[in-house]
């Protein structure tokens, strides 16, 4: 069994968010250059958007986001999701 790497999760992780960010606005006929720290209301991600990416990131890491982390600092951006995915999906080496 392979160990845990938390750089290669981290790439992995982050790079599944932007493909789900970059698909909704691609939907919306959006085109924006969107980064790890990119804020996602900047980029033009609406409420209903954030709404499809949260499901569409339950749906991407097979989990469901904790009531408590449904919050707007963990939807800022990328970089914020990717943090609180991992914490969800790894606690131990969250902590």
């Amino acid at each position: 069994m392979q160990a845990f790497n938390p750089h290669v999760f981290s790439a992995n992780v982050g790079d599944r968010i932007l493909a789900l960010v970059r698909a909704i606005l691609e939907q919306n006929a959006i085109a924006a250059d969107v980064r790890p720290n990119s804020r996602l209301v900047d980029v033009g991600l609406t409420s209903m958007d954030m709404v499809n990416l949260m499901l569409s990131v339950e749906a991407e890491f097979d989990f469901t986001i904790p009531q408590d982390q449904i919050t707007p600092e963990n939807f800022q951006s990328v970089k914020t999701l990717e943090a609180m995915i991992a914490g969800q999906l790894q606690p131990e080496a969250a902590a």
